[in-house]
């Protein structure tokens, strides 16, 4: 793996619904996407940072959005979508996944932001192509599978007021 040093060329890929999901059940406290940030660069060569986000059509979103851009943020929208049967889902993994390998043969290290279980394969696929992979996320609902497969993890549970407005 390529080591850490300001040179480096980053991706920060931030699921914002799993974060947001994360921070509400378990301090019921909204992220610091700033803060965010700041940590998945670490002062080096930041050369996309991605938020993926769900419309659910709250009153509030849209301020959360400009909000995101604000901060350095390429904001990926997707519409909640209502079954028939009353369930809404709305899902980025594949987003995510896509869009991590693509830029992965582009940078040194990419960052997802996220403890979904479900990207532990594409941390594995991407270090394998033999680019640095971090995660962050909060430490009590972040997959183990996830955080054995990447270079580095970062518990944003241990300095939660750092991460947390």
């Amino acid at each position: 793996m390529p080591p850490l040093h300001p040179d480096q060329r980053v991706a920060v890929l931030a699921d914002a619904r799993n974060l947001y999901h994360t921070s509400h059940s378990l301090y019921s406290r909204n992220v610091d996407y700033t803060a965010v940030l700041d940590t998945a660069v670490q002062d080096r060569r930041l050369v996309r940072a991605i938020a993926y986000v769900v419309r659910a059509h709250a009153p509030e979103e849209e301020s959360f959005f400009d909000a995101l851009d604000d901060i350095g943020f390429e904001t990926r929208i997707k519409d909640l979508k209502t079954f028939s049967d009353g369930t809404k889902k709305a899902d980025w993994d594949v987003g995510i996944s896509l869009d991590a390998v693509t830029l992965a043969g582009k940078v040194d290290t990419v960052v997802i932001c996220s403890g979904d279980g479900d990207f532990t394969r594409l941390c594995s696929h991407i270090r394998h192509e033999g680019t640095r992979v971090e995660v962050m996320s909060f430490g009590p609902s972040t997959a183990e599978t996830l955080v054995e497969a990447a270079d580095s993890f970062v518990d944003m549970s241990e300095q939660k007021e750092k991460y947390l407005l």
